[in-house]
């Protein structure tokens, strides 16, 4: 077996240190390797499956500190067929999916929102829609991005002082192609059909087009580059969904049942009487709030493209400017049945506790209720558009300076002129009985029925209410990064790396609804044509098993039929849209967030390198400081000032308009690295490297504005704020990994991790006198009432009326007025609060057989955290969320121009959220889940190959539930995908 040592040159040792393999150069991954001298290292051009792992394997080899990559396999052509999907191969990332598709990333245990995301080194803004609020996430949804125009992908995992903040979980770098880099013409132009089995509705094929064109011209002075994507895919998802669950003590007996909110939906004291296996006192346990299911039919339409032009007028300068975009337009429409529980007189049976759940759960009417069959539409688009300028300068053998520019923005915003989100409610009141059972992964909703009764019919369905929602989101990143290195010629001091950066960051995040919630019945039966309702079996749109038991029948239709109807009908009720009725949405946003980070950042880096004995080493060492402004502001209701109604009633008086209301705030951080990697013996690699990473707090808790509720106590009112001056999280890191490359493109690593972060959000409430608002029970003449009349207040309120007449209004409620004492009203607000330590331990084997052109890639990720959330408490709780563990296998073949790979992931169970879907302290659990895909290539020629492709090969589901298994929270199909396609090289 042949071993290939790296001998490295002075400047390239150097340039690889600088670099960490890629990161910062905006580039490019290719500028490293154009400068390694043909006389050190032998450079064999190798392509394919094989070609990319190696890529791959040497860039993990020759960085600084922790890095996984992923190359493309050749031009236009990427692992995967989505880019989040690619780096789930990676040991310590795991992905959330969205409509059978990567979107985000969790790496290390910290979620989306801990993860940077840059492109050719350049910090990316991100953007995306919440269903009923207003976004505030920082995660970047990669599933806006094509493969087929990507180069590779680096996933750096230790922090760098040359690396802008962001990411206390990894920074992710995605690297495009560059026409100098890689001189003469080159094109490819791919076409794929796709085939998605979850559709019902949908086209049996969509289409998939590619294209990448790369040219240099005079003498290699001057390069351009352009490649684009158009994806179409039609899609479609089958949900059960529970609702959400309300939690109770099981000593429910010692509360006032129906006598409060809190306490809605607790069983019967009587329950034991009904119950099989009663919840026990000393236990807690739950009851669903509804049980139903949907049926999802998804358009996507993904566009992207991205234009370099690059310039070389003289050797030592290289100029570029390039343009990258990308559009990706959703539409999901779906009907749903479903029955909704009354927590009135039930029967059940019961798991066994400290946690207990139903079984089977049962609800008895005396009226007929309503059985549910509504209609939703979801339209959204996600626009990004980034435009750079970069100039790289090799003043000498010794010193290079790069600037680089850009102006990058993500829009996400409504795709139908009746706003982004949609859900219309139609039913027929004929339930009598709801009785639902959880024993199995798709749950069973079974409905009894009046006496004499033959099927549901359209005459009888009715609308019943509507929500049209607005939501828009905009992130602006305006960065401007100075930077260099100087190269030593002699002494253990390799090189040093400097840099300056300014950059701006503008968030807006918006959101309006048009509601209307008489759920017993906008109009009477008849009022819509029995025609436009479409009899469907339910149990035919399932792949799972289903009971006999199960709802038989319900009714689809198409949301824009009934949306006409509904607004034709019944026009204006209530809040209106745009439109001028209630079913469409208005652009009068009642919530407006809109922040202003600006960073200003320096840092130091030392770049060592020698040999201890007879052993190569590198260390680096850097230090980098960063200056953050936050200036944010909200828009909130305006107050004029508090009106006594009652004996103990207090109410704001509104002014009907809003006002944006701003708070600033301000941090600096100073994070070192530390770096250090030795040989210990040929091709045996000991990396150990401590860090400090940061990464910023949501867009609603740093919101400038400032809501109080409406009704005021006698000591006081209640409200909340964001806190624009927290701090970011921060997170103290050690790794230690040992990496064997045994052979070409083959090598076994094991690397220990651990992070100790603090700085995660919690809440707590303060004093303010917000908006200066009078108290009219507070202050001298409240004062002079109590000495007149005493403390009986219906006798102050008397005395104020006959005494003060010119402080009371029209309706007989006495308003606060100049002399009165401000209200005082507790604030919640965030704070810095929590800490949390986790580690965990990544595993990896790639193994290249020989010259069979077999080989397989194995690699495992073990996470745990001092954090676990405890299922038998009812309070608030810190949890921190998607730590899993994770595991990878893939196997496959490249040779002979034959390519095929079969490849399996799966991510344990993990905590999405601590809150759930009614706004409950009950965690959210995703269930673990695990993928099979595969693909096989065939070259038909040099220039023609032709491929087919296969996602989810053995037709998984993903469920989730609350406390219990039983708490189902989520049960979706997604169906498999195939493709079929070819590729041509020019």
């Amino acid at each position: 077996m042949n071993h290939t040592r790296f001998k490295l040159s002075r400047l390239a040792v150097s340039l690889s240190l600088i670099t960490g393999a890629s990161v910062l150069a905006p580039a490019y991954a290719q500028d490293a390797e154009t400068e390694k001298t043909n006389e050190e290292i032998e450079i064999i051009q190798v392509t394919g499956i094989r070609g990319s792992l190696i890529k791959s394997m040497d860039i993990k080899r020759s960085s600084i500190g922790v890095v996984d990559a992923i190359s493309a396999e050749d031009m236009g052509k990427f692992p995967d067929t989505n880019l989040a999907e690619s780096l789930q191969r990676i040991t310590g990332v795991a992905i959330d999916r969205s409509n059978g598709e990567g979107s985000r990333v969790t790496v290390r245990g910290f979620g989306p929102e801990f993860n940077l995301v840059m492109l050719n080194g350049r910090q990316m803004p991100a953007s995306s829609l919440e269903a009923t609020t207003a976004s505030s996430s920082r995660s970047f949804d990669f599933a806006n991005l094509a493969a087929e125009g990507i180069a590779g992908v680096e996933v750096y995992k230790t922090g760098r002082a040359s690396i802008a903040t962001g990411g206390m979980g990894s920074t992710i770098n995605i690297l495009t192609s560059q026409p100098l880099n890689a001189p003469g013409m080159k094109a490819t132009f791919g076409v794929k059909g796709v085939m998605d089995q979850s559709t019902d509705e949908g086209s049996n094929i969509t289409p998939e087009l590619s294209g990448l064109y790369s040219n240099t011209f005079n003498d290699n002075k001057f390069g351009v580059a352009i490649s684009g994507s158009y994806q179409q895919r039609d899609s479609g998802n089958k949900q059960a969904n529970s609702g959400g669950w309300r939690t109770f003590p099981g000593n429910i007996n010692g509360f006032d049942w129906g006598g409060g909110n809190a306490d809605w939906g607790g069983l019967i004291p009587d329950g034991p009487n009904a119950h099989q296996n009663y919840p026990a006192a000393d236990s807690i346990y739950s009851v669903p709030q509804s049980l139903g299911y949907a049926f999802h039919e998804v358009e996507r339409t993904r566009t992207n493209g991205q234009l370099v032009l690059q310039y070389r007028p003289v050797e030592a300068v290289t100029t570029t400017l390039d343009y990258t975009y990308s559009k990706n337009e959703v539409s999901d429409r779906y009907n749903d049945v479903s029955a909704w529980f009354n927590f009135g007189p039930s029967t059940g049976v019961w798991s066994d506790g400290p946690v207990a759940a139903p079984i089977v759960y049962s609800e008895a009417f005396s009226a007929p209720g309503d059985l549910a069959m509504g209609g939703g539409q979801f339209s959204n688009v996600n626009e990004n558009k980034s435009l750079g300028f970069n100039t790289k300068w090799q003043v000498n053998d010794n010193l290079k300076l790069e600037l680089d520019y850009h102006d990058s923005s993500a829009v996400s915003r409504p795709d139908s002129p009746f706003g982004s989100n949609n859900v219309i409610g139609t039913a027929t009141f004929v339930r009598t009985l709801t009785t639902a059972r959880f024993d199995s992964d798709l749950p069973t909703l079974a409905i009894g029925y009046p006496a004499g009764f033959t099927g549901i019919s359209g005459e009888d369905m009715r609308v019943t209410g509507s929500s049209f929602r607005n939501s828009q989101m905009r992130s602006d990143i305006e960065q401007l990064q100075l930077r260099g290195s100087y190269v030593f010629d002699d002494g253990v001091l390799n090189s040093i790396d400097f840099g300056i950066s300014s950059s701006e960051t503008k968030n807006r995040s918006a959101f309006s609804n048009v509601q209307q919630d008489n759920w017993g019945g906008l109009g009477a039966a008849g009022d819509i044509d029995p025609s436009v309702f479409k009899l469907d079996q339910l149990g035919d749109n399932f792949d799972a098993s289903t009971s006999s038991d199960m709802l038989k029948e319900f009714f689809r239709w198409d949301f824009n039929t009934i949306r006409q109807i509904a607004s034709d009908t019944y026009g204006a009720l209530g809040s209106v849209g745009d439109c001028g009725t209630s079913f469409c949405a208005s652009s009068n946003m009642t919530t407006d967030r809109r922040t202003t980070e600006e960073q200003r950042a320096a840092y130091l880096q030392f770049n060592f390198a020698g040999d201890i004995g007879s052993r190569p080493y590198g260390l680096t060492a850097g230090i980098r400081y960063e200056k953050t402004d936050v200036t944010s502001s909200a828009l909130v209701p305006v107050y004029s000032g508090i009106a006594w109604a009652g004996d103990n009633e207090f109410n704001l008086i509104s002014t009907g308009e809003s006002d944006f209301t701003e708070l600033t705030g301000d941090y600096s951080n100073l994070l070192p690295n530390i770096d250090f990697n030795i040989e210990v013996v040929d091709d045996v690699i000991l990396r150990a490297s401590i860090s400090k990473t940061l990464a910023r707090p949501s867009y609603a808790d740093i919101q400038g504005g400032q809501t109080l509720n409406s009704l005021v106590r006698i000591d006081g009112g209640t409200g909340a704020r964001g806190n624009p001056d927290l701090d970011p999280f921060e997170s103290t890191n050690l790794d230690l990994s040992l990496e064997w490359y045994y052979a070409e493109g083959s090598y076994m690593a094991v690397g220990y991790f651990r992070k100790k972060a603090k700085n995660f959000i919690g809440r707590t409430t303060v004093e303010e006198q917000t908006f200066n608002l009078a108290h009219p029970a507070q202050g001298a003449r409240y004062a002079e009432a109590v000495a007149a009349v005493g403390n009986n207040t219906t006798a102050i309120r008397d005395y104020i009326k006959a005494n003060y007449p010119e402080t009371v209004d029209a309706n007989g409620f006495i308003l606060g007025v100049a002399g009165d004492t401000p209200a005082t009203f507790d604030i919640t607000i965030p704070v810095n609060q929590d800490d949390a330590k986790l580690d965990g331990w990544e595993l990896a084997v790639q193994h290249l057989i020989g010259d069979t052109g077999f080989g397989v890639i194995a690699n495992a990720t073990f996470v745990s955290g001092d954090f676990n959330y405890d299922n038998q408490s009812l309070g608030e709780q810190f949890a921190l969320l998607g730590m899993s563990d994770t595991y990878n296998l893939v196997g496959f073949y490249d040779r002979d121009g034959i390519q095929a790979r079969i490849a399996y992931n799966w991510r344990g169970k993990f905590l999405a959220s601590t809150v759930n879907t009614l706004g409950l302290q009950n965690p959210i659990y995703v269930e673990s889940y695990g993928q099979w895909d595969a693909s096989a290539s065939y070259d038909v020629n040099k220039q023609l190959t032709v491929f087919v492709e296969a996602i989810n090969l053995t037709n998984e589901s993903m469920r989730s539930h609350e406390r219990n298994s039983l708490q189902l929270v989520n049960y979706t199909e997604t169906g498999r995908r195939f493709g079929i396609g070819a590729r041509y090289t020019f």
